[in-house]
């Protein structure tokens, strides 16, 4: 029977449609072949098509802007944000505004053109793990950005321009709507129970274990109860922070870690689907100790339509115990693909 459930951090509702539910082989997403590195300004050797980089991880040293890089950060060549002046208001025929102050940068986290993050040694996902936390670190100290948001997005259906593994880092001067409804349904939580919402989350489904995928002394991964997509995961540190630039040094390895499991998880069980990732974390102008940051990974196996956009209720095609239950069941670190569903694959 399906059943309409209520997110425990924002209230927000879920259709969960157990009468249609779907195992992996019964989306039609379409993993489009790789168009190959020829014109890509991402890859090895085209360095000089970038705008200069900020940050880089050379194994072996070298120059800057040059091969011989594993992760390399820079900015924006077509930044959504300016990183110049202050966000002062405006009018704008009458109505008011604010200048979109801000950064805007890019993280490549492989040279490889075809190589996924999944894909990746665990030593290379530690790395781009511990630039995007320098990173964030760093604009988390310029006062005119009130908000950070690191995110992912992997394949054509999930806003991915380019099709070489990359991050991406935008500023803004203001704390999103989202967020700001996470941070308020939190406070009310511990209030109302004298404790964390995401702390008592992590304790409650370990207890019921239905919708946990993996569990490490840093980090809970599980399936959300109110997941809004397919397959939706949840990355939870078993540590109360509400502040991601204050993550010490050797968890942010282990989140590299883990976060290549999960996408891994994620593109063994449902042939490399496309996907949006993205950290939630405290604003560093904003004093919460209720908030705790965490990563969330969302599948685009469905398609946003009428019902969803007029109500704001998302319709779930597959319980978060099911997704959970196979994405349990397959290995994260078996690099032999060529038979995964078809696809072959560039390990």
């Amino acid at each position: 029977m399906p059943e309409i459930r209520e997110d425990l951090i924002t209230g927000g509702m879920v259709i969960i449609a157990t009468e249609r539910s779907k195992r992996p082989q019964d989306f039609t997403h379409v993993n489009e072949p790789p168009k190959g590195s020829k014109s890509c300004v991402f890859c090895y050797g085209k360095e000089a098509a970038t705008p200069p980089e900020i940050i880089a991880i050379r194994p072996g040293g070298g120059l800057p802007d040059c091969p011989g890089w594993t992760v390399r950060a820079f900015p924006n060549k077509f930044p959504a944000v300016t990183a110049a002046g202050n966000p002062d208001y405006i009018n704008v025929g009458g109505r008011k505004a604010v200048k979109a102050v801000g950064a805007h940068e890019v993280i490549v986290d492989t040279p490889e053109h075809n190589q996924t993050f999944g894909q990746l040694p665990d030593t290379c996902a530690e790395q781009a793990m511990e630039v995007i936390a320098s990173r964030y670190r760093h604009l988390s100290g310029d006062l005119r950005f009130q908000y950070i948001q690191v995110f992912k997005n992997s394949g054509a259906a999930a806003g991915a321009s380019l099709e070489h593994s990359h991050w991406q880092i935008i500023t803004v001067p203001l704390v999103p709507e989202t967020v700001a409804r996470e941070i308020k349904g939190t406070e009310s939580f511990w209030e109302a129970n004298g404790e964390c919402a995401y702390c008592r989350m992590i304790a409650e489904e370990k207890n019921n274990g239905s919708r946990v995928i993996e569990q490490t002394k840093e980090f809970v991964v599980l399936t959300p109860f109110a997941s809004r997509f397919p397959y939706e995961t949840w990355i939870i540190p078993t540590k109360h922070e509400p502040f991601f630039e204050k993550t010490g040094i050797e968890e942010i390895k282990a989140l590299g870690r883990t976060v290549r499991r999960s996408i891994r998880r994620l593109e063994r069980t449902l042939c490399r689907p496309p996907y949006n990732l993205t950290i939630h974390a405290c604003p560093a102008g904003i004093k919460s100790r209720s908030y705790h940051w965490h990563i969330k990974i969302m599948p685009r196996l469905s398609t946003i339509a009428g019902f969803e956009m007029g109500s704001g209720i998302h319709i779930n095609p597959v319980s978060p115990e099911m997704a959970a239950g196979l994405l349990r069941e397959t290995q994260p670190d078996i690099q032999d693909d060529s038979g995964m569903n078809g696809v072959e694959a560039n390990d």
